[in-house]
């Protein structure tokens, strides 16, 4: 049990930082409620698919567009909080860094 809450709380620190981050920069995003992965809109004028090529080729973040789950997903990229990496939250700050240097957001 102990281990499980630290697990938990390490993904909430990681869900905020992004969430707050993304916020930060002009993106509307609601915090999942109980899961590692964040849902956001993609902005407008974008599908799923392009915009999440974009990410990758122009700021070096990667994202799953949402048609990769299904004909719902369209209209959204999907996040991981499973970063393998020590400085956790630095790499958060840095990916939502290069977006907001490298991506045109309009939502």
């Amino acid at each position: 049990d102990e281990w499980i809450g630290g697990l938990r709380a390490e993904y909430q620190r990681r869900r905020d930082a992004l969430v707050e981050g993304l916020r930060s920069i002009g993106w509307p995003v609601e915090p999942p409620k109980g899961t590692f992965y964040v849902w956001t809109p993609v902005p407008k004028g974008r599908t799923s698919i392009e915009f999440s090529r974009e990410l990758l080729e122009k700021a070096g973040v990667l994202t799953i567009a949402g048609t990769a789950y299904g004909d719902y997903g369209e209209g959204f990229v999907r996040w991981s909080l499973t970063i393998q990496n020590p400085d956790k939250l630095g790499t958060i700050q840095r990916a939502v860094e290069a977006i907001a240097e490298n991506i045109e957001l309009s939502f």
